[in-house]
């Protein structure tokens, strides 16, 4: 649904990705990932957030991310993949 890379020296552990994209999908059926940084890529890895393909309201459910990950003082570049 979602990919994100976070700020140089910016992480997030897989429970709390995790636990942050429930918040924002409002559904626990949801799922997460970490792909390592390609060569170049400043030693910043993509994540990746999954979820159903029936998931209603995704531009709210983008406005919450943003909103959640602003709130723990990440800095981040997201791209939707559901459009």
């Amino acid at each position: 649904m979602f990919k994100f890379t976070l700020g140089t020296g910016q992480s997030i552990g897989p429970v709390a990705l995790q636990t942050l994209w429930i918040r924002a999908c409002q559904s626990p059926d949801v799922s997460v990932g970490r792909q390592p940084a390609r060569f170049g890529a400043e030693d910043r890895p993509t994540y990746a957030l999954y979820a159903s393909q029936h998931l209603e309201d995704l531009p709210q459910i983008e406005l919450r991310l943003r909103r959640l990950l602003e709130e723990s003082k990440l800095r981040f570049s997201l791209v939707p993949m559901h459009r």
